[in-house]
This record gives C-alpha cells, structure tokens and sequence, in this order.
C-alpha cells in the first residue's frame, strides 16, 4: 500500500492528509501538540485557529470567497468543518474555533488510511512528505527547511487580535449593525466621535509594546498590521482601515461617526467577541488601559489579550515548483503559511494542492497545475514565480489572477466575471485530468 507522511496538524496538513487518504493512500499525519506547544497554540488541537476566527469575506466577488468554493468543490476537509460550523458575520465567514477543531479532527480520525501521531519531528523522512509545520516551525527542523531555502531571513511578525466577554460591553453605547447592512446586523459597534477618537490614538500610539529579541529585526506583513503600527502611519491611517465609520448607523442616535470598533462573534454560543483589525504586540496591562477608552468598552473583561509572534517562511520561488513540490527534491512537499501564503483559507488551499499532487506523484502520475484563472492557480503560480529577491507572504486577491478579454468597469461585475471564469475554468480542468 502506498504510503505517506505529513509534518504539521494545521490547517494545511490537515488538508493535505485528507486528500491523500481519500485517495487510497496511507497517511502518517504527525503534530508535536499537545507535547510540545509555541508560543501561540492554545490547545492540543488539530487545525486550531491561532489569529482569528475569521475565513474573511463570503461572496464569490471576493477572492477569498471565491477559492472557498473552489475547494468545496475539490472535496476540501477544511471548508466542510468550515460549513458545519459558521457563526453569524455579516458578509463574512467565521466560525466557532473549538467546533471548527473538533469537526476536523473527527473527519480525519473516521478514515481507515489515517495516522495521527503526537509527535515532534525534527527530520524530514525519506519518501513522499508534505511539510506543513506552519509559520512557528523552529529548531532542527527549521534549519533543515532552511538549509534548502538557502536564505537567512526566512521570517516576519504576525500579529493576533483580543477577544472580549460580550457581557462585559456597554451596550448603552455599543450596537449591532453590518456595514452597509450586508447580512444581517451580526458585529457589535463602538462608536467614537472626534474627541474621544484623538484621546484613543494618542493613548495607542504612546503605548509600550514588548520589544523584539535581540537577534530578530521586526518585519511586518503588512496584511496583518498590529493597530499601534498602522496608527504611527498618521492619525487618520486606520480611520480608512478597521475604524473606518462608513456603511453604520446606530438607530439610536443621528449623525455621522468620526470612528467606528467592530466586534466580530467568535464562539458558537456568541459570548465571546473580537476586535477586529486590532492585532497589537501591547502589553497586557496597556491593551486594558488603551481598549478600555473605546465608548462601550470601558469594563471591558478580555477572554485572550492580543499578541504577536514570529512567522517563518521559506523563499517559494527559489525552491517550490507550482504544484508545491520542492525544486530539489521530487515526493517532497510543502504546504501552509511555511511557503508564502498567508490566511488562512489560503493556507488551506495549498494544503489541498500538496496532497492531491502528493497522491498523484505516489500513483505514478504527473502533479497538476492549475490554471492561473482560479484561485488555486493563480496563488500557486505567485508562490513559485515571485520576484526571489522581494518574495513577501500574500493573501489571494484578483490581482493575481489573468485579466478579462473584455475590460469591465465596475468592480464587482469585474469580479463577478472573474469568479465565473474561474469556476468554469476549474471545471474544464478537472474533467480533463
């Protein structure tokens, strides 16, 4: 029987066994937790949702939204968790974290072809591997991983939002409401006028922040900004960013916001909310004195304190062909944030594109590449075919993608276009596989 072995109970990892097992493949899925822990887990769990519980946006329209359903449609583990466990987000996609884990643990456990050992690896094995150890991986391993990548700064920071008890929000200042009144009115508002919006920034952008280690330079990815870096950009930055006041209105009261904090339900049960677009590497006890100025948030009891931690990956285009087999090495693999992508969706996706090509290369057949009108192929492409000398994470969006024979004005007929392209298209290639 063939065999396989995936390093990394991620979301990618979790992915890629699931598609070799259905495959007919043995699968040796091994996780280091809960023996050993980073400095961002929480639990034990498989697939465990570290940042956020956000899957971002849901319509076709968006990018991300539209590779969700690509992988729905490839019999994706994660999205059919993802499905099982929605909580209400407006026009977003967000699940209940611990549901979420639970469901895909249960998945993987159900198949007769899968492994799950709790153990560290420190090597990688010979024979067909798909590594997705994720944005943490150190030690031994790293700098085997390293040592392929042939690059020395293979990091940035990442940073993670607070998450808040609802019963602790004043809600004689906080409402319900969906931007736009996309949805239904699913985030909770904390409205801040002039005054108390230069109060909050100047208390924010004063804040003392835990400093980097001596060793590390600290490299943001700009797709995951901690809110005090974003607001020394200028005073108005994140007012075009998660305090953006468009699109709201409180009922109760007439007038325009000068800002506006968004919570984001983060449990089944909706007693846990968090802020979004808040991830900040601030000290506790400042994340409390600074948060706390926010109208609504004055008793504001915290669940989780945001954080930040060091995200490690390797140089994709150097050494990853887009079909996310190593350049070097046929049978190796490499999935999740570890190669470039970031979000965790996309982690996902490049998870489900490593096991179906490693259960490909185990049955003696060529590993796919996707055409570049998905989402899938085009976030594969940019991973192997990025500028070596300037590679930085990236979230999937349309400008990866190949552009319209016919130019479309409006953006969401263009991106409408470009949604039934790629579904069409990921038909087409499917059937011809």
């Amino acid at each position: 029987m063939a065999e396989a072995t995936v390093i990394g109970g991620g979301l990618a990892g979790a992915e890629a066994a699931w598609q070799m097992a259905r495959r007919g493949i043995s699968v040796r899925l091994f996780e280091m937790r809960p023996h050993h822990s980073t400095g961002a887990h929480k639990t034990g769990a498989l697939a465990e949702l570290v940042c956020s519980n956000s899957f971002r946006a849901a319509a076709l329209e968006n990018a991300v939204g539209l590779l969700k359903e690509e992988m729905r449609r490839l019999d994706s583990l994660v999205m059919a968790a993802a499905d099982q466990n929605r909580v209400p987000a407006g026009g977003g996609f967000a699940v209940d974290r611990e549901g979420f884990s639970r469901t895909v643990e249960a998945m993987l456990a159900s198949l007769d072809r899968m492994e799950i050992r709790r153990e560290r690896v420190d090597r990688i094995p010979e024979g067909l591997v798909v590594v997705a150890t994720g944005p943490l991986t150190d030690g031994a391993l790293a700098a085997e991983i390293q040592a392929l990548a042939g690059d020395d700064k293979l990091y940035f920071y990442d940073a993670v939002a607070p998450v808040v008890f609802r019963d602790s929000i004043d809600f004689e200042k906080a409402f319900y409401a969906s931007r736009y009144g996309k949805g239904e009115s699913d985030y909770i508002n904390c409205p801040l006028s002039k005054a108390e919006y230069g109060v909050f920034y100047e208390a924010l952008i004063g804040a003392e922040t835990y400093p980097g280690r001596a060793f590390e330079t600290l490299r943001f990815f700009e797709g995951c900004m901690p809110i005090e870096e974003m607001a020394r950009r200028g005073k108005e930055t994140v007012l075009y960013g998660p305090l953006k006041p468009v699109g709201l209105h409180d009922p109760r009261r007439d007038g325009a916001f000068h800002g506006v904090v968004q919570l984001r339900q983060d449990n089944a049960a909706a007693t846990l909310y968090n802020l979004v677009g808040f991830q900040t590497h601030l000290l506790r006890g400042e994340q409390q004195r600074v948060f706390r100025l926010i109208p609504g948030l004055e008793q504001a009891q915290f669940a989780r304190y945001g954080m930040m931690h060091r995200n490690t990956y390797i140089n994709a285009p150097q050494c990853l062909l887009a079909t996310m087999e190593a350049k070097i090495r046929p049978g190796l693999f490499f999935a999740g944030q570890l190669t470039g992508v970031e979000g965790y969706v996309e982690s996902a996706a490049s998870g489900l594109l490593a096991g179906i090509n490693a259960g490909r290369r185990l049955a003696d057949e060529e590993p796919l590449v996707f055409p570049t009108e998905t989402g899938i192929g085009a976030l594969a492409h940019y991973i192997a075919g990025a500028d070596p000398e300037n590679f930085q994470p990236m979230n999937v969006n349309f400008g990866l993608f190949p552009a319209l024979e016919t130019r479309i004005r409006k953006k969401r007929e263009k991106n409408a276009a470009l949604a039934a392209r790629s579904l069409a298209a990921l038909e087409a290639f499917r059937k011809g596989v």
